[in-house]
């Protein structure tokens, strides 16, 4: 298969409540008060804590059948550690983004938590939204003049 190129667009035209849109679909994200924002919507790295436990979900119940995991149901719960000093300028030395991610995945299946176990170093390995965090891809920006709305 080629590669597919995928799009989002976010816009904030007025204050940090963000509307990002992808195919026909759109969400908001904002940052809860205290940090400036108007709460109506997760903030960005809560959406990519989201994105990331949503991607493993995915990759359990595609893959699950392949592996003889006999699944009723799934959830993952990411949780990132960020300083917020970083982002806001207030320690130079502290990092911008997460410091570490872990991930507590709730597997319902009748298997043995050695079969899932197995099969959980498989998901680790084939999410592609892991895969980005833990292998970053080549980001590059440009401004497009003039700036529109």
């Amino acid at each position: 298969m080629a590669d597919t190129t995928f799009t989002a667009t976010a816009s904030a035209p007025v204050n940090l409540e963000t509307t990002v849109t992808a195919r026909d679909m759109s969400f908001t994200l904002d940052e809860p008060l205290e940090l400036g924002g108007t709460n109506m919507g997760m903030n960005p790295v809560e959406a990519l804590l989201g994105a990331l436990g949503a991607c493993k979900c995915i990759v359990v119940r595609v893959f699950s059948p392949a592996h003889g995991i006999q699944l009723r149901n799934v959830s993952v719960e990411c949780h990132g550690t960020l300083d917020p000093d970083g982002f806001l300028g207030i320690n130079t030395a502290a990092k911008i983004g997460f410091s570490s991610i872990h991930t507590t995945f709730h597997i319902d299946a009748d298997n043995t938590r050695d079969e899932i176990e197995s099969f959980l170093e498989f998901v680790e390995t084939h999410c592609p939204v892991q895969d980005t965090l833990s292998n970053p891809a080549l980001s590059t920006h440009e401004l497009a003049l003039p700036v529109t709305t």
